[in-house]
């Protein structure tokens, strides 16, 4: 054998001696290392690439020999392979699939039909056939989340860029398929699907063949009934036939106890997942353990499945109880877990699987261990554990680089899914996919614009995906503003379109999207509730629906209007539709809404421009100083009309707001195109007239970031300088608007400090001014302002960053128009700057004296040069010369040069920083000037102006003239390398006096002086200082321990002086604040100051600016901000603070208004929580006295969620989450305890603990009010110790198994109650209990019993323990379950039953021996007693029985002891009847349970006839037959009248006797019994009638059926109804009981029950004409022609052709009546064109026509007919109908007309037949 294996070393099937049995059992380890090996062998030959690998599996002495061995890492998807076994957790669940958890954060695919074979049989034949008798149980009911099961990869298949589907399946053949019979032990655990169901169990399929596994039922774990299909896992209790039968159990305590062990077998070949073994640990890895087990098998435990709290406590030797993750066949790696939730005692379901963390992006994350194989864990900053793929710590085009990543401190991840399996979150580092705004539908808003790429065009739409994760569909109707009649030609894969949401489900992830042009542009608000629905407002919607009423109109997911007629257009409208048609969008107003009822009334003819202009504005959040982006949409001559992105709101820009240079508004406004996007706009005003106005001027928008600019006229304050823009220029001067709507008079006199003679040539319309408030006239509400420089506080930095900004905004242009420009002339121009050289050729002389040269480098340009620049130059046509440029226009093309020797010629020289030089003026503009600065050959740029208000000197900017300059910088970055210089001042005397003025008006830092109070806001104090300046003295500077809730500027009056200290200060025209730590010595032009005395003694004091969480600090209310619900507060001049709702308030009934709790100034106390990350110096405080949150503290919290039979997710402050459990809403439970919250609700709530990073809170007033009264109706249960044997509690129902009722009674404890505990009536199915009880059902319950070890709480809810009413009705006349007394009772009463039938028995043979001797007569009392004993014994023997007495037995015998008081109390009802009527007459002549008014006890006349004889005379013997004979006439004369009612129970019984198979009978009865309203009696007579009919009288039955459902839609339930219409189509024929139910259901007006019969009708019966016509009648009476229509053309789909023309022509008859008589008309034409001999058909369409037609309509077709070649004595009878119609309503002409055409045809016909 040996020689034969080396010469043919193939593979194959190998002969497995005893021997070599025996040796694999006792040396695996080498088997499987030798099998190892050769895989690494044929891998080396393959990928001889893998050195490192190879060297790591070369056989070390005492030492594994396994790759796997020497390195952990976690399981790949690269890795997995088709057959790995794996146990994973179920996370989702749907119809047609599962989403299961695998290790490693895996995620795979379960499809339905990757259950078992079975549950596929059952699918496979409800596909095929309709009427599958088997009912196909949903996939939800089948899995649930959190369930642990055992799976196998079924296929790998590549999706999408490169991704990978990862499916799995449950079917026992793949999962067990290692597995044989012979293998099967007891004790093993498997997993399985339940086959089919029986009797006493269930057959499960392991997926062995060969073998029966049978489940009992009492071995189920919640004994409860299974379904087919159904996964179990399942203990082996006993094996039997060699494993061909084998019994299961679902015990989980013997499941959660079960390990494998050594002796049931278990190898490497079948090691299943799932399985609990015992371990031993081989070696520590920094990644992991390497652990053996069942003695000598090798398993790996990587990183994520270490138990956290023992991670570092793990050494060699260390026994452990391991869980088998992972088996991969092919490699025979084992991937164990030690976390604690997949051992015992847990291991079964998990709790969770899903977080609400998951898309979260968080920041300052930290990595706590990077294992390169596999990848890294970070802790969140609340200590969540994040795990991170290798993949995901890099893009996916870069390189992994672990040592970038761990030289970082901290890193930003965003959560991306969440492992059951690991309970770890699952993130990634990815930058991609952390900024990424769309990450889940979730994210999605409904009404957001998002932008995709079309997959896939169907029938119903378009499929859009809109990222990698996400994917909608844009429905057909919405494709397009009109309807296409070939979408194909216009969306093709991967065309990119733009669409608004229409409406979004998270749940089931479905997104529809609409690309309607007029819906994606809409900048009308939205309606995506029909909150939003104000009355007045206007918005974009679809016509859905288009009726003679009006129309429907439909808006964002469901908001729905209506449209009246009358409102449709300001014409009346004949007919809406041939205006408006579906899909049509259309702008409506509100006229209506009500949003409990969602009812909603709109307008299309009340819409006009003016309110669709409010509308578009109403949806912005409009504030002034609110900075926004905008595009533009439309360029008019006086600015620009753009569109807020993304709010899509109109606003206007003024051209003259686009810059504060006068020079660059118009270019840029030329520059700018339809389209363009502009950033950094701001807000300006809104009116009503024009709308929203943008500005864009620089020194405005920081003039408008300033929070101290006056916003109210009383703001305004003489000295208070602001920032303005010049509206109106007149000759007394010129007026000044500012932000807010303000505008002032500048008297010509205060426009310059120099002499104005003309006011319009000093400043233009929009030109930003600087101007200071000189008088107020409040009466009035005017005020005067002063532009003069020398009475302004001005910065000498301003004219730089103004100059700066020009010079970036003229670059902008040139690139705007260089990159739209087509000719090659502006890429030349743009190529240029200031002081390049050029060669030049003269050219033409101009008649201003200057020069126009050309250049070979501007071919299409104009190059000129001015007179001044050619002095001394020789300038003849056709010279060649060397020209400097100063200035490069684009909007004319134009290049201005210099030819002067002292420019073309000069060197450059190196400038030094502070040199003084004298520069020349070569250019200039309104502007700017070009200047050379002397000669050193450096040109460079100067503002014309030295501030905002400078009045334009043009003799100083001359060309030519001279200006003495400082170098700032001798390169500027901001002048693209120019020199920065500042120009001095313009003569040394205003110099002077400009000194003097700002040195008498400037203060220095810590200066003490005295100043006045001029105004007193709640805020800020003004002053007036020394100077005549003005100052400020903030809120927190007046006072140093100011009491809380007072007013600390309240405390100065005007007018008064006080002693201050400058501290500060701020730059009113920039509007940002500078302290002295920042700049120390800088001129501020508002001071601040300080009253406080520790710094007006201190010099050095300086302010703290670093606070501790905890620290109580001193603040002053500013503001409550709406839309953040946020206080804000100001804790010092350059401290300001936060405080949100929740930590502002103790009440909810503060929350209504909380901007009332605090008045602006007053003083607060508050706690320090954090500081904010927005600004250095921004705290986060709170007014709670509280700033973390802990077990016992009480706190505000607002209702985030509600989730049913759960409780509350809570908002709580410092941005953290809380859960409210139902036990914990309330010291009373109610039977809805969630009714009374909403959404958005606020509450307060005690703190219990924190779990999970979530805090579990309480609503209880018990623990909310200390001083609660503690006599609690439900107390509060903290643990199982609180719970007494027999103690009444109540709880609410957490389900309901054969287990029995679950009850919690606390948040963490549930009770059990059996079900002989908790009702007295006996019940076989659980179910009964679920349609009785709902779920979180508040119950009353008894304790009878507490297991405090494993808290186990058993619960009686019976009636005689808790004193409440049972929990089943009576109605449902279920059987009581009889105590042990009273089965001792029935046992002994039936011995005594027993004993008196055979007394009875004696005493009837007594009775006959004694009638056969002959009675006795006179004997004695005893003798008599005996007699009426027997008498009474033979009525009861001897009687005929009565019928149907079988349904009553029950009855009878529970009320055993009445029946048994009725028969002392009278005789029994027996037959009674005539005197001298035989006994042995027929049965039908009887009258049962009938009493006879002139009844006589039998037994007293015997016993009179007995003591004493009574003689009659034959008179009186006659006289008594005769009237027996006439009571006897009159009854058979009742009985033969059949007019005559039954009017008593009695009387219908007697019917009944002779006619049982009668339905009308028995419906009589019926109804006899609903007029006494006994509904019950009714029931059962109809199912006696049902028992008593012959079940040959079809007919008869059926009648009774109907009758039956007719009661039930009635007074019954729609399941009873249900039921009994399921019956009766297994008893009846199918068909006409659908029909009578439709019947039944549309004479009740229930149409939507009607409709959804008949489309099941139409399912069934497809080759039934009746169910078509039936079905046609109801559509056309519910006025639905159109469906009518539909079905019709159904029918002729599934009818034969043979039944085409009845069908048509019993429709057209149908639509005569109900639809549309034109219809009609026609589609009889059309079948009367196909078959014209159809005489039948004629006729009824003149019947019809004679009724519903007009006399025109009538004679035509009489005409028709009379011209058909048909039979003549079939014309003869038209003609006959045509004469009696026109002599019924005709005229004599007409009649006469009709014979001279009879007689015409008549002459025809002979004429045909002659010839």
């Amino acid at each position: 054998m040996a020689s034969m294996e080396e010469a043919f070393p193939r593979g194959g099937t190998e002969k497995k001696t005893t021997e070599s049995k025996t040796v694999k059992a006792h040396e695996v380890d080498n088997l499987f290392e030798t099998r190892e090996t050769v895989v690494s062998k044929k891998r080396k030959i393959a990928q001889q690439d893998e050195k490192q690998k190879t060297k790591q599996q070369k056989v070390e002495s005492g030492d594994l020999k396994l790759n796997t061995a020497a390195t952990v890492e976690i399981l790949h998807l690269r890795n997995l392979k088709i057959g790995t076994l794996m146990l994973g957790c179920v996370k989702e669940v749907s119809d047609f699939q599962a989403v299961v958890g695998l290790p490693s954060g895996l995620v795979g695919y379960l499809p339905i039909c990757n259950v078992c074979d079975s549950y596929t049989n059952i699918l496979n034949e409800n596909l095929d056939s309709e009427d599958s008798l088997k009912e196909v149980v949903p996939l939800p009911q089948l899995l649930t989340p959190g369930m642990l099961i055992r799976c196998v990869v079924s296929s790998l298949d590549s999706v999408k860029e490169g991704h990978i589907s990862l499916k799995v399946s449950i079917n026992p053949k793949g999962v067990n398929k290692v597995l044989s019979s012979g293998s099967l032990k007891a004790g093993m655990t498997l997993s399985g699907c339940v086959e089919s169901v029986e009797d006493h169990g269930f057959l499960v399929d392991i997926g062995i063949s060969g073998t029966k596994a049978f489940l009992p039922k009492q071995s189920t774990s919640s004994k409860k009934d299974l379904n087919v299909g159904q996964y179990v896992t399942i203990l082996i209790e006993e094996v039997k036939n060699d494993g061909r039968v084998v019994r299961l159990s679902q015990d989980p305590q013997a499941l959660g106890k079960a390990c494998a062990e050594t002796q049931q077998g278990w190898t490497l070949d079948t090691l299943l997942p799932g399985l609990l073994i015992r371990a031993r640990i081989k070696r520590v890895t920094p990644h992991g353990l390497i652990v053996t087990y069942l003695s000598s098998f090798t398993g790996m435990v990587d990183v994520l499945h270490l138990d956290e709290d023992k991670a570092s406590t793990y050494n060699t030797g260390d026994e452990v109880l391991v869980r088998v993750l992972y088996v991969e066949p092919s490699t025979r790696h084992v991937g164990l877990s030690l976390r604690r939730h997949l051992l015992p005692p847990g291991g079964a379901v998990l709790d969770e699987v899903s977080s609400e963390q998951v898309s979260k992006v968080v920041q300052g994350c930290k990595m706590t261990a990077l294992h390169h194989r596999s990848g890294a864990l970070m802790k969140m900053p609340d200590g969540t554990t994040v795990f991170v793929h290798k993949n995901l710590l890099k893009e996916a085009n870069e390189e992994f680089n672990p040592n970038h990543l761990l030289t970082q401190p901290e890193h930003t991840l965003r959560i991306i899914d969440y492992s059951p399996m690991e309970r770890m979150h699952v993130g990634t580092l990815r930058r991609s996919t952390v900024e990424i705004e769309l990450f889940r539908y979730q994210d999605i808003k409904v009404g957001q614009i998002v932008e995709g790429t079309v997959m896939d065009l169907q029938k119903h739409g378009a499929e859009v995906r809109i990222t990698n994760h996400i994917s909608g569909l844009i429905p057909k109707n919405h494709l397009a503003d009109v309807v296409l009649n070939n979408p194909e030609k216009l969306f093709t894969s991967g065309l990119k379109v733009k669409c608004r949401v229409l409406s979004v489900d998270a749940q089931q992830k479905k997104l529809y999207l609409t690309r309607k042009k007029a819906l994606v542009e809409s900048t009308l608000p939205l309606f995506l509730s029909y909150a939003d629905a104000k009355v007045g407002r206007i918005s974009h919607g679809v016509i859905v629906c288009v009726k003679d009423f009006g129309c429907i109109v439909r808006f964002y997911e469901d908001v729905k209007g209506l449209v009246p007629k009358a409102e449709l257009s300001k014409e009346y409208v004949t007919n809406p539709e041939e205006l408006f048609f579906v899909g049509q969008v259309v702008q409506a107003k509100v006229l209506d809404c009500d949003e409990e009822k969602k009812m909603l009334r709109l307008s299309f003819r009340a819409v006009t421009e003016g309110d669709i202009k409010e509308a578009q504005i109403a949806k912005f959040d409009f504030v002034v100083g609110k900075t926004v982006e905008v595009t533009v949409c439309r360029k008019v001559l006086d600015g620009l009309e753009v569109s807020i992105v993304p709010e899509e709101v109109p606003a206007f820009i003024p051209t003259v707001h686009l810059s504060d240079h006068v020079t660059n508004c118009l270019p840029l406004w030329m520059v700018l195109e339809e389209g363009d996007a502009i950033s950094n706009i701001m807000c300006l005003g809104n009116t009503k007239k024009k709308g929203i106005t943008l500005t864009k001027k620089p020194m405005l928008k920081a003039f408008l970031e300033d929070d101290g600019i006056p916003k109210n006229f009383s703001d305004l304050q003489v000295g208070m300088q602001m920032v303005g823009w010049v509206k109106s220029i007149m000759p007394y001067g010129v007026f000044v608007s500012f932000p807010h709507g303000f505008f002032g008079l500048a008297p010509k006199a205060a426009m310059g400090d120099r002499f104005i003679t003309d006011t319009s040539t000093i400043f233009d319309i929009g030109q930003t001014v600087v101007a200071k408030v000189t008088n107020l006239d409040e009466k009035k509400s005017r005020f005067l302002v002063t532009l003069r420089e020398s009475e302004l506080s001005l910065s000498e930095e301003e004219s730089q960053a103004r100059l700066i900004q020009g010079l970036k905004e003229r670059k902008v242009i040139s690139e705007m128009m260089t990159c739209r420009g087509e000719s090659e002339v502006l890429q030349q121009l743009f190529a240029l700057s200031l002081g390049d050289k050029l060669k030049v050729t003269v050219g033409d002389n101009r008649e201003d004296g200057s020069v126009v040269l050309t250049s070979d480098q501007l071919s299409e340009a104009t190059v000129l040069v001015s007179k001044h620049h050619t002095e001394g130059v020789n300038v003849s046509p056709g010279c060649k010369l060397t020209a400097v440029i100063l200035h490069v226009d684009f909007s004319k093309s134009e290049v201005h040069v210099s030819l002067l020797p002292e420019l073309t010629g000069a060197t450059r020289k190196k400038l030094e920083k502070d040199s003084k030089l004298t520069a020349t003026i070569q250019y200039t503009d309104k502007d700017f000037a070009v200047i050379s600065l002397g000669d050193t050959g450096h040109l460079t740029i100067v503002p014309t102006r030295a501030h905002i208000n400078d009045i334009l000197n043009s003799k100083k900017f001359l060309i030519g003239s001279c200006l003495n300059v400082t170098v700032e910088e001798p390169s500027s970055e901001e002048l693209e390398g120019l020199p920065l210089v500042v120009c001095e001042k313009r003569n040394a005397m205003r110099g002077t006096q400009k000194q003097e003025q700002s040195k008498s008006k400037s203060t220095n830092l810590g200066e003490v002086m005295t100043v006045t109070v001029k105004k007193v806001k709640p805020m800020d104090v003004l002053v007036m200082l020394p100077s005549g300046a003005a100052g400020s003295i903030h809120v927190s500077q007046i006072e140093e321990s100011p009491v809380v809730g007072s007013f600390p500027t309240s405390s100065l009056n005007v007018g008064s002086e006080v002693v201050a200290k400058v501290i500060g200060g701020r730059n009113t025209v920039n509007g940002h604040k500078f302290l002295p730590i920042s700049h120390p010595n800088f001129k501020v032009s508002l001071p601040e100051l300080t009253l406080l005395p520790s710094k007006l003694n201190d010099d050095k004091a300086i302010d703290k600016l670093n606070y501790n969480p905890g620290e109580e600090v001193i603040c002053f209310a500013s503001k409550f901000n709406n839309k953040t619900q946020f206080l804000e507060v100001h804790v010092k001049p350059n401290v300001m603070g936060t405080v949100e709702l929740l930590a502002m308030i103790n009440k909810p009934s503060q929350a209504t208004h909380p901007q009332t709790l605090f008045k602006v100034g007053q003083t607060i106390s508050a706690k320090v929580v954090a500081l904010g990350t927005s600004r250095p110096f921004r705290l986060s405080l709170s007014l709670t006295g509280m700033y973390k949150l802990e077990q016992g503290v009480i706190t505000m919290a607002r209702i985030w969620k509600i989730v049913p039979r759960l409780g509350l997710f809570l908002q709580l402050p410092f941005e953290n989450l809380g859960l409210a459990s139902v036990m914990d809403l309330s010291d009373a439970f109610e039977d809805n305890p969630l009714e009374p919250y909403k959404l958005g609700q606020l509450v307060r709530c005690y703190i219990i603990g924190e779990e999970n990073g979530k805090f579990n809170v309480s609503l209880r007033a018990s623990r909310l009010y200390k001083d609660h009264n503690k006599n609690l109706t439900d107390p509060d249960i903290q643990s199982i110790s609180d719970i007494k044997e027999g103690q009444i509690i109540r709880g609410y129902v957490t389900s309901i198994t054969d287990l029995g009722i679950f009850v919690r009674l606390s948040r963490t404890i549930s009770g059990r109650a059996l079900f002989q505990n908790a009702t007295k009536y006996f019940v076989n199915d659980h179910k009964t209990f679920s349609e009785h009880i709902s779920m979180n059902a508040l119950l009353t319950a008894k304790v009878l019993s507490v297991n405090t070890k494993n808290e186990h709480v058993n619960l009686s809810l019976l009636s005689m323990d808790t004193g409440k009413p049972d929990l089943l009705p009576e109605s449902l006349k279920l059987p009581l379950r009889l105590t042990k007394q009273e089965q001792k009772q029935t046992q002994e009463r039936d011995k005594k039953a027993t004993k008196r039938k055979q007394v009875n028995s004696e005493s009837q043979q007594q009775t006959i021996k004694k009638k056969n001797e002959g009675p006795v007569m006179g004997k004695s009392t005893e003798k008599q007693k005996r007699k009426k004993e027997k008498t009474k014994t033979e009525d009861n023997d001897s009687g005929v029985e009565v019928f149907f007495r079988e349904e009553e037995e029950t009855l009878l015998r529970k009320n055993q002891d009445q029946v048994k008081h009725k028969h002392e109390a009278k005789e029994p009802e027996r037959l009674q009847l005539a005197v001298g009527f035989p006994w042995k007459s027929t049965l039908c002549s009887l009258t049962p349970f009938a009493a006879v008014d002139d009844t006589h006890d039998s037994s007293e006349d015997e016993q009179e006839a007995t003591s004493k004889p009574v003689k009659t005379s034959r008179k009186e013997l006659k006289q008594e037959q005769q009237n027996a004979e006439q009571q006897l006439s009159k009854l058979e004369a009742e009985l033969m009248d059949p007019s005559v009612r039954p009017d008593s129970t009695a009387a219908f019984e007697r019917l009944l006797l002779s006619s049982p198979d009668s339905s009308l009978l028995w419906l009589q009865y019926m109804a006899f019994h609903l007029q006494a309203t006994q509904i019950e009696q009714a029931r059962t007579v109809g199912e006696r009638a049902l028992k008593t009919i012959s079940f040959r009288e079809e007919r008869e039955k059926l009648n009774v059926w109907v009758a039956m459902l007719n009661l039930e839609n009635m007074y019954g339930t729609q399941e009873s109804l249900q039921k009994v219409f399921e019956r009766a189509i297994q008893y009846c024929e199918p068909l006409p009981v659908y029909q009578q139910l439709a019947d039944i259901y549309a004479k009740s007006d229930k149409i939507k029950e009607a409709e959804n019969l008949y489309k099941s009708m139409v399912k069934r019966f497809k080759q039934e004409k009746a169910v078509y016509l039936s079905y046609g009648n109801f559509l056309l009476r519910q006025h639905q022609s159109d469906a009518a229509n539909a079905l019709l053309q159904r029918a002729l789909q599934s009818l034969s052709n043979k039944d085409h023309v009845d069908l048509i022509a019993k429709y057209a008859r149908l639509e005569f009546q109900y639809g549309n008589a034109e219809r009609a008309k026609s589609m009889f034409d059309k079948v009367l064109s196909t078959y014209p001999k159809r005489t039948d058909l004629w006729s009824v369409f003149i019947d019809l026509m004679v009724k519903h037609g007009s006399q025109k309509e009538v004679r035509e077709l009489f005409d028709r007919v009379i011209n058909l070649s048909v039979s003549v004595k079939k014309i003869k009878f038209f003609f006959k109908r045509y004469l009696e119609y026109e002599k019924k309503n005709g005229t004599p002409e007409t009649i006469q007309v009709v014979k001279k055409k009879a007689l015409e045809y008549v002459e025809s016909k002979g004429a045909e037949t002659a010839s």
